[in-house]
């Protein structure tokens, strides 16, 4: 039903954005809605139609919304499900991962058991080229991020939707590489190191 969104954000929190277009301030569940900065942008959407609910969800690709549509025809994967496994990973790792059949990798999304991980083996391996191209490198598994890392990248992402210049991210990203923290103990650091800057 619907595309994608074009407007200005206007609240951002940990679960959903609100992009206004026209006067009106449209509620999206996205993956993270820090990673989507403050400007006008665009937004692919997913309608999600339930019992009790009409929701949207956002995403900053095509290709990301369309990976969130894969993962929630596999029985076991709800829409927050799908949205926990693309916050805490790259659409090509996640990819890849099923590709080679890495059931230990999908196990450390959040909700992700064995189960629910060799279910989406079963139904999805083979048939997520069509969006992402066949140069994923899945035969190269030096390309996967560790949980630090990604975790160290949302970080980041946060830092900028919080106003601060890739300068300065650039600049304090480097000392916080070794260290073992969730995304949220890596802001703490990260903002520290930013005041102690300025």
């Amino acid at each position: 039903m619907y595309d994608y969104i074009k407007g200005t954000v206007t609240r951002v929190t940990p679960e959903y954005l609100v992009i206004e277009q026209q006067g009106i301030g449209w509620q999206i569940f996205a993956p993270n809605p820090y990673s989507f900065g403050t400007e006008d942008l665009q937004v692919f959407l997913h309608h999600h139609v339930r019992e009790d609910a009409q929701l949207l969800f956002g995403f900053p690709t095509f290709e990301q919304r369309e990976l969130f549509r894969k993962l929630i025809s596999v029985s076991g994967i709800g829409p927050k499900g799908a949205l926990a496994i693309l916050a805490s990973g790259q659409p090509q790792h996640v990819i890849e991962a099923i590709e080679r059949e890495d059931e230990t990798f999908l196990v450390k999304f959040p909700g992700v058991g064995k189960k629910t991980a060799r279910q989406m083996i079963l139904d999805l391996k083979g048939k997520l080229t069509e969006f992402f191209g066949d140069s994923l490198g899945i035969e190269d598994t030096t390309n996967l991020l560790s949980n630090d890392q990604i975790e160290l990248e949302e970080a980041m992402l946060a830092l900028g939707a919080l106003g601060y210049s890739e300068r300065e991210i650039t600049k304090v990203k480097p000392q916080l590489r070794d260290l073992d923290l969730d995304t949220e103990g890596f802001m703490k650091k990260a903002l520290q190191l930013l005041l102690k800057q300025s």
